[in-house]
């Protein structure tokens, strides 16, 4: 899945040319929390175990970062702080528009403005910059594509998972783990 998604990033980031503003350091998305799948909180998980192994001070800033976020966001999470998975209700739903829109990612180390764990980044983080289709709107961060006409911004368009090879992946893990529901990264880390 991540280098089916990764290989749909470059095509589109070639095609994207000048348009696409993603560097290292260029955090903006890295602001606010945003839903992530079981298989993303999994994959963070082991990536944050590899940075105990090469850098153990790294690891340990991120996870008092995740754990910070957690203590801090716990009251008003809007699903179970104790197990960090969203409520998939409408009520719940309704909080979640207003949930923490400044709440910095904890992967994100403040001082160069990247994230420690890019290797293991979740999918909406490998997806977010290019032109991509959300809801029937073709979405693009705010800070790509600045003048660009609607046709240089559909050029570009990125197909992330053309197969559905996520869904398929969910299932297979809720019915070998029962890990269901979605949660953000800061419970992912500190779990």
């Amino acid at each position: 899945m991540v280098q089916i998604v990764d290989a749909a990033l470059a095509d589109s980031a070639q095609r994207s040319g000048k348009w696409l503003a993603c560097r290292p350091g260029c955090s903006q998305c890295c602001i606010g929390v945003f839903a992530i799948t079981q298989l993303d909180a999994l994959r963070l998980r082991h990536g944050l175990a590899q940075l105990e192994l090469t850098d153990p001070r790294r690891a340990a800033r991120v996870r008092e970062r995740a754990g910070q976020a957690v203590a801090r966001l716990s009251p008003e999470f809007p699903g179970d702080p104790a197990t960090g998975v969203l409520d998939s209700s409408p009520e719940a739903a309704q909080r979640w528009n207003d949930f923490a829109p400044d709440v910095p990612c904890p992967a994100l180390d403040p001082a160069t403005g990247t994230c420690e764990v890019y290797e293991f980044r979740p999918i909406l983080c490998r997806t977010f910059g290019p032109p991509i289709m959300d809801e029937g709107d073709l979405g693009v961060c705010e800070l790509c594509f600045d003048g660009a006409t609607d046709e240089q911004i559909a050029a570009a368009e990125m197909h992330p998972d053309p197969d559905n090879l996520e869904a398929t992946l969910l299932k297979e893990l809720e019915s070998t783990t029962g890990l269901r529901g979605e949660t953000i990264v800061a419970f992912a880390l500190t779990r």
